[in-house]
């Protein structure tokens, strides 16, 4: 951060700090020490999987290993490196706001955050370790001698600290606004986080319920999913998922909401059909969050009427979504494009935010996903559409804010290496991973020694996987070199008219002076000097 007068950078002062920027940045880091934590586990899933058999590690440490990975990825990476790191950092700059509504509100989810880092971390030293996956289903979440209350807990610091984020985020929005600033003239950013906590103040309690219950069952003797005692195993997946597809939501917005943002700054033009992307796209996204949720359940029982109902729903929210990647491609159109590293990550989230999409059609065909369903073919789908665009959109925005949080530039040469890495690693273990997916290879299978023809393709996922880990590693080491030996950013490197990039870099306690009169303001006002 900044050594201006007043804002030092003394570990007590960090360890204190209400200040948006500086608890965004801690988010930032929080986030990405889960990252690697994770994506390390994953590379030894990997190798577990590249030949049949038993390798490295066992079948209980292998579902444990599977448990931290999912958990870790959405619940300590991905939701809060999008609502917790960018939207603390970056909202309250492109409204004009000084801080956020609620400054030791927000401080206290952070704390809450990072105390859900830690419990998760100390999954590996705790006795009976969670061994049940990131969604506990029941009946084995009840019967395991895994710390399921340990799960329940990790869940529930998680979900407290994203409501508090939320209801602090939505007020600042609502209420900070600079003078001048209306509806109509905020990011895309702010737009897409907005939508993003109002999914997440109606469906986090949802999981809170559904895991609460799940230890009642096990250590209270209640009977929520019991069917011997009229319980129903179905009722905790249906709740797991009415809060877990829109979570998918809360973390695809702001992934659109920075990659649009980064896409008008170096495409040098307007968002294209910026009301229709607003109001269509964004609006319509909220509005059928909620709606979708049972295409996870196809195989679980239930009578045709409702699979082909939401099948119809599942396949009617693509528009929305259709409608905010064409706005995308469409403001690249006739654009003056600079290709700097963060663009490149920009213009690979959509080639990969579109296969991960258009594979999703099969799953909302009930027919289809009858067959597809617990194959690696959802794994593929899945990492497509969230994890993987989800993690092109969290690095792509970092090196967008990078001059601004840090003062300094990264090594572009560095960057591009980085994302060529990245790129190439994420489509050879994801696309191979269809292609097991359509011979068969179930999910969360720790052997496959009954399918001996599927080992080549497994060595080339786990060659993908290495690659991509290469290409994390060289951007982890381009933003260290950057932070101690970078070249000086000046206040606006990319020559954005968004508001953010009015103020200094890094921009100094309060953000301005005096807080910007946005009368005359337009964030996407290119092409009119």
């Amino acid at each position: 951060m900044s050594g201006k007068k007043g804002f030092g950078t003394t570990l007590k002062e960090w360890i204190f700090t209400t200040d948006h920027k500086r608890v965004g940045i801690l988010y930032l880091i929080g986030s990405f020490a889960a990252f690697a934590v994770a994506g390390v586990i994953a590379l030894i899933i990997r190798m577990e999987l590249s030949t049949p058999g038993a390798d490295i590690t066992d079948p209980n440490t292998y579902n444990v290993m599977l448990y931290f990975h999912g958990a870790a990825m959405i619940l300590g990476f991905q939701i809060p490196a999008l609502t917790g790191f960018l939207a603390n950092y970056l909202l309250p700059l492109q409204i004009g706001a000084k801080d956020v509504a609620f400054p030791r509100l927000n401080a206290l989810s952070l704390w809450l955050f990072w105390m859900g880092i830690v419990l998760a971390l100390l999954t590996f030293v705790i006795p009976n370790p969670p061994d049940i996956m990131w969604t506990g289903y029941p009946p084995y979440s009840i019967v395991s001698p895994g710390n399921t209350a340990f799960y329940t807990f990790t869940v529930l610091i998680m979900g407290f600290a994203s409501i508090a984020g939320g209801v602090n985020l939505l007020t600042t929005i609502i209420y900070m606004r600079a003078p001048g600033m209306r509806w109509f003239k905020l990011n895309m950013f702010v737009w897409c986080t907005a939508a993003a906590f109002i999914i997440q103040l109606v469906f986090v309690p949802v999981l809170g319920s559904a895991v609460t219950m799940l230890s009642f069952d096990k250590y209270l003797g209640t009977h929520f999913f019991d069917p011997s005692a009229g319980g129903d195993v179905l009722l905790y997946q249906n709740l797991f998922w009415f809060y877990s597809h829109p979570a998918v939501y809360v973390i695809l917005l702001p992934m659109l909401g920075i990659m649009f943002d980064v896409i008008a700054t170096f495409a040098r033009n307007r968002i294209f059909n910026y009301k229709v992307a607003v109001l269509g796209g964004v609006g319509g996204i909220v509005l059928m969050s909620g709606e979708v949720w049972v295409h996870h359940l196809y195989t679980s029982g239930m009578p045709d009427w409702i699979r082909i109902g939401m099948m119809v729903s599942t396949i009617l929210i693509s528009i929305p979504v259709g409608i905010c990647v064409i706005s995308m491609v469409g403001t690249l159109y006739r654009g003056a494009i600079q290709y700097k590293t963060p663009m490149l990550y920009a213009v690979g989230f959509i080639f990969l935010f579109l296969i991960g999409g258009l594979t999703g059609i099969p799953h909302a065909v009930a027919a289809l996903d009858l067959h597809l369903q617990d194959t690696h073919f959802v794994v593929a789908h899945f990492h497509y559409v969230m994890a993987v665009s989800g993690t092109f959109a969290v690095i792509g925005g970092t090196y967008y804010l990078f001059p601004k949080m840090s003062g300094k530039m990264c090594n572009e040469g560095l960057g591009k290496i980085g994302f060529a890495l990245t790129f190439i690693g994420s489509n050879l273990t994801f696309f191979t991973m269809f292609l097991v997916g359509l011979d068969g290879m179930p999910r969360r299978y720790f052997d496959y020694s009954h399918m001996p023809e599927l080992a080549s393709l497994h060595q080339i996922i786990t060659y993908g996987a290495f690659i991509l880990g290469l290409g994390v590693l060289v951007t982890f080491i381009n933003w260290i070199h950057a932070l101690i030996w970078g070249k000086k950013a000046v206040d606006n490197p990319w020559g954005s008219k968004s508001l953010e990039w009015t103020t200094t870099s890094p921009p100094g306690p309060g953000n301005w002076a005096e807080v910007p009169d946005c009368t005359n303001f337009d964030p996407y006002a290119y092409g009119e000097d």
